[in-house]
């Protein structure tokens, strides 16, 4: 046998393909996106124009939590205002867990992704575990906790309006909990209204599907963090959503008909008090 032409250095496996860079999400703000990109933040403008929640110069605060749904909602919104006539401001908040900070350069990450979209933005130092919690804890009472420290800031500073990430999927999945669950047919609304209609929660994704959103952060630059969640993996959202998945296979438009089965409209303000 000829052994001239074998080269034992020659690798047995095919080599493995890099990622695939992301752009920079500048593109995004310049105007340079795809059309998918485009029916995102047009239908995210065409719920919040259907439950008319941001009006003329409004002051809203964005609770930002530093994963993908917030940070495309806080790009959307900063896109899209760009294009409307009216004028409202928005300051983002994002409640740093004394127990599980983020680090120095996620931070200034983020920062600069404000920045960029010409929004005020905060970083509040808090604890996670209140002392109200008696020694409990679970994704309710963490919930909770970051919902009471934003209703503090609204209050003290004067905000009417809270804009929070959450999206179809996030809206479908609170539905299927409260239902098995609970026993109760009730979810997350596009608009909820606390305090007697003197502060109210808006989310203008709620009709977004979350495989949508995770596009946008795998395509672009987006400094998505992810801080530290002692149950991450093992609260029961996180079951639901692959069960969530399946049922999207018998029908895509699975999510939709439980958006549609609650029948939200403009006038459909569920008041809860707090």
């Amino acid at each position: 046998m000829n052994n001239e032409f074998i080269n034992n250095d020659t690798p047995l496996t095919e080599p493995q393909n890099e990622p695939e860079k992301k752009h920079p999400y500048q593109e995004l703000i310049h105007g340079s996106m795809p059309p998918w990109v485009m029916r995102f933040i047009k239908g995210t403008g065409r719920t919040i124009n259907t439950f008319s929640m941001i009006h003329q110069n409004e002051r809203l605060l964005l609770g930002v939590s530093g994963g993908k749904d917030s940070l495309a909602l806080a790009l959307a919104l900063s896109i899209r205002r760009r294009w409307l006539p009216i004028s409202y401001t928005m300051k983002a908040v994002m409640i740093n867990w004394i127990e599980h900070p983020i680090s120095e350069d996620s931070k200034n990450k983020l920062r600069r992704y404000f920045a960029d979209l010409d929004m005020e933005f905060v970083i509040l130092d808090e604890p996670m575990y209140s002392d109200s919690f008696k020694g409990d804890f679970n994704c309710y009472l963490c919930s909770r906790n970051r919902r009471r420290i934003l209703f503090s800031l609204a209050d003290k500073e004067g905000f009417s309006t809270i804009a929070l990430g959450h999206h179809l999927d996030d809206m479908v999945e609170t539905a299927m909990m409260n239902l098995f669950f609970r026993g109760d047919f009730s979810t997350m609304r596009p608009v909820q209204p606390f305090f007697d209609g003197k502060l109210e929660i808006i989310r203008p994704m709620i009709e977004q599907k979350e495989s949508t959103i995770r596009r946008i952060a795998e395509t672009w630059d987006i400094p998505v963090v992810k801080p530290v969640c002692p149950h991450d993996q093992t609260n029961i959202r996180s079951k639901l959503k692959p069960i969530v998945k399946d049922i999207s296979r018998i029908d895509k438009l699975c999510r939709q008909h439980v958006f549609d089965a609650f029948g939200f409209d403009e006038s459909d303000k569920q008041q809860i008090e707090n």
